[in-house]
């Protein structure tokens, strides 16, 4: 079990790193991520200890990219190798907290709003974070995210962040660690694909998909049956909807997100709300993106409503 948990998180972060970030605010809310789920980031500078020697080649690679240099370091353990990322270096310590507009004196750390400039910097921090703090349960078993902290009040603001994105975190204490963690399969879906892995969103699905089959295939009952015809009848009530919009030429006057929603699901009527709200740029949730499919199918009742009163009072 543990090999499966295993193989499915690392490969998640492995397609996490390989994500091209572009923009200098993004590289530092990177930066900042992994400051904030190192094993320490204060006075003394940066240590992050990680078992996978990628994440300590992207951390020295996104601080490099800031102008902050630091070390990588294998050391060998019982459970196996240990690689540790540092900035100790005094000139480079001065340099990282620059970066920050930190002291490393802060009696505690909490999330500073000012290193997230953008959509695209919220997906970098977040993906740092589960880079440095986060693991993914095995699919064949649960969905479930995780991030830990020895930081109270940062896990207090990294659930409010995960809450505002409408991930639906949740936060506990185990073993005397802060424990924020996300669990819906549909919440873990879209923050994967938020992330960047969406490799592993994907392999989330299917997963989802055949077990619901192996369950039919068990129970036999219509329940699953019927919920699958209820997702394909709402599917095409949204298609009709817009459909109608485009044969009167509404779709010009809509508003910018509710054409582009129109315009995506005309472009793909069969794949599914997740995978859709994954194909915006930056990815969208699937709630909201199910939410402008509805105001969609509203516009389209409020015209046909009109024009059938048009015709009543001639």
């Amino acid at each position: 079990g543990e090999a499966g948990t295993v193989s499915f998180s690392s490969d998640a972060k492995k397609e996490i790193t390989q994500k091209k970030l572009t923009k200098p605010c993004c590289i530092r809310a990177a930066c900042y991520g992994i400051a904030c789920f190192a094993k320490y980031f204060d006075a003394r500078g940066l240590v992050l200890q990680t078992e996978l020697s990628y994440v300590a080649q992207y951390a020295q690679k996104m601080f490099a990219r800031c102008g902050v240099a630091g070390t990588i370091e294998e050391k060998s353990r019982a459970s196996g190798a240990v690689y540790e990322f540092a900035v100790k270096e005094e000139d480079e310590v001065v340099r990282l907290h620059a970066l920050f507009e930190t002291t490393g004196r802060e009696s505690s750390l909490q999330i500073d709003p000012a290193m997230m400039n953008c959509q695209g910097c919220i997906s970098a921090y977040i993906s740092a974070a589960f880079l440095c703090g986060g693991t993914a349960t095995d699919p064949q078993k649960e969905y479930n995210l995780e991030f830990l902290s020895v930081r109270t009040n940062m896990m207090k603001d990294f659930e409010a962040l995960l809450a505002e994105h409408e991930f639906a975190p949740h936060r506990t204490r185990r073993k005397g660690m802060n424990l924020v963690y996300v669990k819906a399969s549909d919440h873990v879906e879209d923050l994967l694909t938020f992330m960047g892995a969406s490799s592993a969103s994907l392999k989330l699905m299917d997963e989802k998909v055949y077990k619901s089959l192996r369950n039919q295939t068990n129970r036999r009952t219509n329940c699953d049956t019927a919920n699958l015809g209820k997702t394909a009848l709402a599917s095409a009530s949204a298609m009709k909807a817009i459909r109608y919009l485009q044969a009167e030429g509404a779709l010009a006057a809509l508003s910018e997100p509710l054409r582009e929603a129109a315009e995506k699901r005309l472009a793909q009527p069969d794949v599914s709300l997740a995978l859709l709200a994954a194909s915006f740029e930056p990815p969208i949730s699937k709630s909201g993106l199910s939410h402008r499919i509805k105001k969609l199918e509203e516009v389209a009742l409020q015209m046909q409503t009109r024009k059938a009163e048009k015709i009543q009072n001639g």
